[in-house]
């Protein structure tokens, strides 16, 4: 688990520029194929192809996701032969990815919660 920040900088208000910029990149990894992509990319770099196939989305709807993801410089391309090469350009994002959800296995083997509250009496 990372370092709690220091007791000083909890205490202090964060700048609006930066909540509005950390919004964003959550508000970007809240579409779950983003957030697939972006998982699937901290394992290593893959074309478009690679990813359509292996989030069951088309080509084209892949492409217009890692354009955004590029846009806000979560992810960079690269040029191999005929194919863009996409791999991750934050390392603090597929940390977040990671922290989030890369130790949940547990969660899918576990039996769905009830979604009704028991009432205390």
């Amino acid at each position: 688990m990372p370092a709690s920040p220091p007791h000083d900088l909890v205490n202090h208000p964060l700048p609006p520029e930066l909540l509005q910029d950390a919004a964003a990149t959550f508000g970007l990894l809240s579409a779950t194929v983003r957030l697939q992509i972006v998982w699937l990319l901290a394992g290593g770099e893959r074309d478009v192809g690679t990813l359509a196939a292996e989030v069951g989305q088309t080509v084209a709807a892949v492409s217009h996701h890692l354009a955004k993801l590029k846009l806000a410089g979560l992810v960079r391309a690269r040029r191999e032969g005929r194919h863009q090469v996409y791999l991750v350009d934050s390392p603090v994002v597929v940390e977040i990815v990671q922290l989030l959800v890369g130790d949940r296995d547990d969660l899918l083997r576990r039996p769905a919660r009830s979604k009704r509250r028991s009432r205390r009496a």
